[in-house]
């Protein structure tokens, strides 16, 4: 038993120190650059930089640090990302250009959409930023999305109708959060409630705080300070699942309804 333990560890181990390997050589060769001159820029040698792009050696801490300055990448996603999977030019950043997470690309250049099932909501606050937890998601394609990154989110309880219980909202992912539109509805995360669904009506400067309204008038309005929240995606289009029993309601008929979204979408166009 011991020995499975050792040898699962040893196997975790060495995946991660391949997946740095892979994503520090990869960035390096994506910027243009030398292993010579990289090793320039973080003030270390040559052969240091080859150690690390062959998985001879792990990169410690303060050197992942100034890697992702260095990059403009995420120290998570330089661990835990597999970065040729991804669109440098099109990666979301927040702060100083940190990169919140990795763009997914299908084979026609076109994002693809993770969907949250209902059951893994609970735990986006915790893995929205992690990129295994992402690259774990359910995934699909819709080209008719404009631009940007979007996901899927279900929706719980009755207070923004016409959506119901079951359903999903389609998202576009804002990257400051002074584009929001008054008025306009949004999916805001925060770190304690989680995601909710809701129309964000005003911002208040002095208490740095939002006022959320839900369209189902037996709910009052409340204020999210804006501290607290962690993500907002503007909402883009909605599929409403109150129609199908809940034996019906499983991933596999969602994603299918999902998928014949675009053959729908197709048969108007050619009306």
């Amino acid at each position: 038993m011991l020995i499975t333990t050792q040898s699962s560890i040893f196997k975790l181990y060495f995946v991660a120190m391949s997946k740095i390997a892979s994503n520090i050589k990869f960035l390096r060769q994506w910027k243009g650059i030398s292993q010579e001159q990289l090793a320039d820029e973080l003030s270390i040698t040559r052969s240091r930089v080859g150690g690390y792009e062959e998985a001879r050696n792990e990169p410690p801490i303060d050197l992942l640090i100034r890697l992702s300055d260095f990059f403009h990448v995420a120290v998570d996603a330089l661990i835990r990302g597999d970065l040729k999977k991804t669109n440098l030019d099109g990666l979301m950043k927040v702060g100083k250009n940190r990169i919140l997470f990795p763009i997914l690309l299908d084979n026609d250049g076109n994002d693809m959409v993770e969907l949250i099932p209902l059951k893994a909501s609970a735990g986006y606050t915790r893995g929205y930023a992690d990129p295994e937890y992402i690259e774990k998601l359910p995934k699909m394609s819709l080209p008719f999305l404009p631009t940007g990154k979007h996901r899927a989110f279900p929706i719980k309880g009755d207070s923004m109708p016409p959506i119901k219980e079951g359903s999903y909202v389609i998202a576009k992912y804002l990257e400051k959060f002074d584009q929001v539109k008054f008025g306009q509805t949004y999916i805001v995360v925060t770190k304690d409630d989680g995601l909710t669904y809701k129309r964000i009506m005003s911002y208040n400067k002095r208490e740095a705080a939002y006022e959320l309204h839900s369209d189902n008038k037996m709910y009052a309005p409340f204020k999210v300070k804006a501290a607290d929240i962690l993500e907002i995606w503007e909402y883009t289009c909605s599929i409403n699942m109150s129609e199908y029993s809940p034996d019906e309601l499983n991933l596999d008929s969602i994603m299918n309804m999902l998928r014949g979204l675009k053959v729908e979408i197709e048969q108007i166009k050619r009306k």
